[in-house]
């Protein structure tokens, strides 16, 4: 039983490799937020399963101004996106020029830092936090892998937003994307914003109009690269539309309006059959449209309110779930068409202990994922719907916004104040080891090669697994 089960482990991160990204690399990268196959797993990532200051750190660097979004990996690169208020000093700088842009980079810092500490110290405080007073600029920024020096950062856009945000988040909640020879950074009504990565301006996109999120909670989905295009999500509370965009010069592809309210999650594209399908949740529907085209493949009603937690896929399926002001999950058949509710389309279906705002992680056919946004875990085989088990309570983790990720035989989970808890990728949950940071964590961490790269709301950090081998 062990063997055919580390074999068909095998056989579905293949398949899902092949699913999932296009042309971005499968290997030692962590291309885009949820990892090169979009599941949230690294496949042959070996990272460290201990951390903390005095293990397994390679090193740690202070970020400026806040941001929620997770790193991402591309070779000796890492880039990340922030929100900085416009009097700080200015980024920017001759491209390459790694020491005087982190010099530049550093200056005023401490100032800064303690300005962000003290207003997240007040997150959770009120229902929203209101449009700003003064200019924002946003900021994509790249660290060298090796060393954690800061080697560029450049200023997208500088402007000052119409809306407030969620105290619990800021202005720069979406991940950057890179396919290797380009780095793209999505900061909502400001724009889509492409650099080389060097750090030189592309391109750019401002002509997405401002959006109305619910309750103003601001703006943070994720755009998905898959081959040549961007998908970017455009739900909120005016006119909804879904894009495609040509990455290598910002045109407009397509277009598909779309009948939703606001919504959080990140699309997914897959390749099934002969068809390439862009699959997103909605208040409304969960919902699969052609890459090609943008042409609605499928839909199914049952998601619950504002969903956050973007799908996964493998052997076949698309799971799309949601767990706020209710609780629904649904593994839906790849190969089907039209509406697919109360028909042979649905695979199978759950009420219960659905997540929140963490994504699942599906590694081989074992599908993780959190009830609402607490330390309740469930495991279920993504074919049938059965539990492995079922509503587990995770000692050492708390009120996780963070999505668990996966590697060489481990699943880590990340909650707000900063704990990461490593449990077996396996049929029976088992703790085998609880790390923290030391200040809160809402990014999901990336997995590339040997490493694991935590943000925190202050300090970026790369923890590092021993060198094996002669």
């Amino acid at each position: 039983m062990n063997l055919r089960r580390r074999a068909a482990l095998g056989v579905s991160t293949l398949l899902l490799v092949s699913l999932a990204s296009g042309a971005l690399r499968a290997d030692s990268d962590w291309p885009q937020w949820r990892g090169p196959t979009g599941n949230g797993v690294s496949p042959d990532g070996t990272p460290p399963i201990e951390w903390g200051p005095g293990k397994n750190l390679r090193w740690k660097v202070e970020l400026p101004g806040t941001g929620d979004a997770s790193p991402v990996v591309w070779r000796n690169r890492v880039f990340v996106v922030a929100a900085i208020t416009a009097d700080a000093p200015a980024a920017g700088g001759s491209a390459g020029s790694g020491a005087e842009d982190e010099e530049r980079g550093r200056a005023g810092e401490q100032d800064r830092n303690a300005q962000d500490r003290g207003r997240r110290g007040r997150r959770g405080r009120g229902r929203r936090r209101g449009p700003p007073d003064r200019p924002v600029r946003f900021e994509t920024i790249c660290i060298d892998r090796s060393s954690g020096a800061i080697r560029w950062r450049r200023t997208a856009v500088e402007s000052t937003p119409h809306e407030g945000h969620h105290p619990d988040h800021g202005y720069a909640s979406a991940s950057p994307i890179t396919d290797g020879e380009r780095v793209y950074a999505h900061f909502g009504s400001r724009g889509l914003f492409c650099f080389d990565l060097d750090g030189k301006p592309l391109w750019k996109k401002t002509d997405f109009g401002r959006m109305r999120t619910r309750g103003s909670f601001g703006e943070g989905s994720t755009p998905t690269l898959y081959g040549d295009t961007l998908i970017v999500p455009w739900d909120h509370e005016g006119d909804s539309a879904l894009f495609a965009i040509d990455c290598k010069t910002g045109d407009t592809r397509w277009r598909i309006d779309r009948d939703e309210p606001s919504c959080w999650a990140t699309p997914l594209v897959v390749r099934h059959g002969d068809t390439t399908q862009v699959l997103a949740s909605g208040d409304h529907f969960a919902r699969g449209y052609d890459l090609a085209t943008g042409k609605e493949l499928w839909r199914c009603a049952g998601q619950t309110s504002r969903p956050v937690a973007s799908p996964v896929a493998g052997h076949g399926l698309v799971v799309i779930g949601s767990g706020y002001r209710g609780s629904y999950m649904g593994a839906f058949r790849l190969d089907a068409r039209g509406d697919l509710g109360g028909t042979a389309g649905v695979a199978w279906e759950l009420s219960r202990y659905t997540p929140d705002v963490p994504s699942p992680v599906l590694s081989g056919r074992r599908l993780y994922f959190l009830s609402g946004r607490s330390d309740i875990l469930s495991c279920h085989d993504v074919v049938t719907g059965k539990p492995f088990y079922s509503a587990r309570r995770v000692e050492g983790l708390r009120n996780v916004y963070a999505s668990p990720v996966a590697a060489n035989g481990h699943v880590f989970l990340t909650g707000r104040d900063g704990t990461t808890v490593v449990i077996e990728d396996a049929d029976e949950l088992k703790i085998v080891a609880t790390n923290r940071v030391g200040e809160p964590v809402d990014a999901t961490p990336a997995i590339a090669g040997r490493e694991i790269f935590v943000r925190g709301n202050r300090h970026l950090f790369c923890f590092a697994a021993p060198a094996t081998g002669g």
